[in-house]
């Protein structure tokens, strides 16, 4: 009875999140009226300390702290100094400033954590430049939007904050398990992106040689990306530093290094801090209402059935992780990263332990799903984020087209990934 009710409660929230209800409206309503037809008001009296306590978890004040170190790079054009420097080194391979966009897009996730951020600011620094060197703009515009992904991959990452506070595992250990998947996933992206310039030009496209003087004069501009990154993750790893910690002094080494570049105005301050107000506010809205929801469905032990359910049938892990990808790719086309993460997290995690999955890989799994609902219309954020940077008016279209050949790629790379474990748990078992 209660699976069944939950069943049609999990299909109508679904439904009114593709009417564009609020994502925070609708999890708290489903976790209310949920509730309180099934358990009644003693629960609904619990709500107000879970609520307290969610938005009292350390974890998650992480979460703003790398939000206003995305900002304060995007504000005060560091960078944009980066683009330009990484363009110097890896112009010249076929396929031109498209490796720029992959690079640069790698290396502001490395700061950043955010994808729509990182396909955002590139896009607008890529975009005028490529156009005017005659660049084809649907690869262009698809290498920005799949590149964007890695924002929600290569640490720091919210997606993997919010996994972590939901599961309650290591934040500091989901960071370093993306490492490894961040790096082989940009190689992967260039490499096609090299393959598929030579096949459609016949010779590959590539940018005028630059002096090696030069490109080492321009170098310089990358030395505050990896700075940061550098702090933030070596304090982690080390044992230092909390994910909150190294937050912090990610930020405090962005305001220092924008002062010694002369790039910090209280203009760029005020558009930093309101931005990251409003996307703060935002996720943790929705995380509070994730929470409640999820008391509903711990409280009428639906995690737990439906484990028992999937072992007692002989569901294999291997089988399990295909219905995962192929359940994600179909839902990723209709809902964004984080309602997608707060919606089925709660539900798959348990049925996963129960079959015996690491946690720390399962988590980037669930970030790799989280990466292709990103790139997949109709309601791919990252398709309709390069669309809004690009100013010459072209459809949509020319994002689509360009897209498909990164999702591919981004399910051959979960697969390769399933069957060689290690790529993601090897960093973090260094760590232990």
């Amino acid at each position: 009875m209660a699976i069944s009710t939950i069943t049609i409660g999990f299909l109508v929230a679904l439904a009114t999140l593709l009417f564009s209800v609020p994502v925070a409206v609708t999890l708290a309503a489903a976790g209310l009226i949920g509730g309180l037809a099934m358990i009644g008001a003693p629960m609904v009296q619990s709500l107000g300390s879970v609520v307290w306590g969610v938005q009292n978890e350390n974890s998650l004040t992480a979460i703003p702290l790398f939000i206003l170190l995305g900002e304060l790079l995007l504000r005060t054009g560091l960078a944009d100094r980066m683009y330009g420097s990484l363009a110097a080194w890896v112009g010249r391979l076929p396929g031109g400033l498209m490796h720029t966009n992959i690079a640069s897009c790698a290396l502001f996730a490395a700061t950043c954590g955010s994808s729509v951020a990182t396909s955002a600011t590139i896009g607008t620094v890529a975009l005028p430049t490529m156009r005017e060197r005659g660049y084809p703009m649907g690869p262009t515009l698809g290498s920005l939007a799949a590149g964007g992904t890695l924002g929600i991959l290569i640490p720091p990452s919210v997606a993997m904050l919010v996994y972590g506070s939901i599961t309650n595992n290591s934040v500091g250990k989901l960071f370093i398990a993306g490492v490894i998947p961040g790096i082989l996933l940009s190689l992967l992206f260039m490499a096609w992106i090299m393959l598929d310039s030579l096949r459609r030009n016949g010779t590959a496209r590539a940018e005028q040689p630059i002096p090696l003087a030069e490109k080492i004069r321009q170098s310089r501009h990358l030395l505050p990306p990896f700075a940061i990154f550098g702090v933030v993750m070596g304090s982690i790893y080390a044992g230092i530093a909390t994910p909150t910690e190294s937050a912090a002094l990610g930020v405090l080494m962005a305001l220092v290094l924008a002062a010694m570049a002369g790039s910090m105005s209280w203009k760029a301050l005020n558009h930093a801090f309101r931005n990251t107000a409003s996307l703060t506010g935002m996720i943790a809205l929705i995380i509070a209402a994730a929470f409640i929801l999820n008391v509903t469905l711990n409280a009428l032990d639906v995690p737990q059935m439906l484990s028992r359910a999937v072992t007692s049938i002989g569901v294999t892990p291997t089988t399990f992780i295909l219905l995962l990808i192929v359940f994600y790719v179909i839902l990723g086309m209709f809902l964004e990263v984080l309602s997608m993460q707060v919606t089925t997290i709660p539900i798959v995690y348990p049925i996963a332990m129960a079959l015996g999955i690491d946690p720390i890989w399962f988590g980037v799994f669930i970030v790799l799903m989280s990466e292709i609902a990103l790139i997949t219309p109709p309601v791919g954020m990252n398709l309709y984020v390069v669309q809004g940077v690009r100013t010459d008016g072209g459809p949509i279209g020319d994002v689509i087209s360009g897209i498909w050949p990164y999702v591919i790629m981004l399910i051959l790379f979960t697969l390769l990934m399933w069957f060689v474990p290690e790529i993601v748990t090897w960093l973090p078992e260094k760590m232990s």
